[in-house]
């Protein structure tokens, strides 16, 4: 079986409230083409049911102000989704650099170990090549 790495991008994701997964979901959908087709195609059938299906009886005859209604409030809850989508991104974001800049910090430190034992090395060596050239 093949062990899953737990890393701080996974325990982020599992902390997300319901709302940011609801969020996530709904930019990942409404930034789609599939989303666009879909509403490009319901504006063209509100457009022909209204238009002439319904020619004398039509519930939002031309100039539609009931799909421009409609349109006014999916512009502000998709404006309003997207807030909340994008400060979740600049959250994630954030963290990532905090994670990178530890790393960084840690990876700084190994070297400079590293540098120090490469150093004490290099004058063990020069010590013993002293020690060897010597009459």
């Amino acid at each position: 079986m093949v062990e899953m790495r737990v890393n701080w991008h996974r325990r982020h994701k599992e902390g997300l409230s319901a709302g940011d997964k609801a969020a996530d979901r709904l930019r990942n959908g409404m930034g789609s083409w599939p989303f666009v087709g879909i509403f490009v195609g319901f504006m063209a059938l509100w457009a022909a049911v209204n238009s002439y299906l319904l020619a004398n009886n039509a519930w939002d005859p031309y100039p539609y102000i009931l799909l421009n209604l409609f349109l006014s409030m999916l512009a502000g809850l998709q404006g309003a989704i997207l807030l909340i989508a994008a400060k979740r991104q600049d959250a994630i974001a954030s963290a990532m650099a905090q994670h990178d800049y530890e790393t960084d910090v840690r990876a700084a430190a190994q070297i400079e170990m590293l540098m120090d034992i490469n150093a004490e090395q290099l004058k063990l060596l020069q010590e013993l090549r002293d020690l060897r050239d010597k009459p």
